[in-house]
């Protein structure tokens, strides 16, 4: 198992960077980590980030539609808040696996 050093703190990893265990996540370690994703985190990222983590710690799948229903933001609000590949980005930060639905 792969480790990283985020804000001074050893997280576990796998070899693209997404947290193995998300125990580990705080909010501290998502700002540095979508720092080296070149976003500044929002109010609104925070939102997004505690909906994945909420439905990853049920078990749910994660996708684009479910955050685009979510209430929080539309999908093209999600584009802009995590540009490029939103999903695996927004996983990323959030400090969970990446999801299945994600190449």
């Amino acid at each position: 198992m792969a480790q990283k050093i985020i804000a001074g703190v050893t997280v576990d990893v796998n070899e693209e960077g997404y947290f193995t265990n998300p125990a580990q996540w705080t909010k501290e370690l998502a700002a540095e980590v979508a720092r080296e994703e070149g976003i500044q985190l929002t109010d609104k990222h925070y939102a997004i980030l505690d909906f994945l983590r909420e439905r990853h710690s049920k078990g749910e799948a994660l996708t684009i539609r479910s955050v685009g229903n979510s209430g929080i933001i539309d999908i093209k609000g999600f584009y802009g808040l995590f540009p490029g590949a939103p999903m695996k980005k927004a996983a990323k930060v959030a400090g969970i696996p990446k999801p299945a639905s994600c190449v």
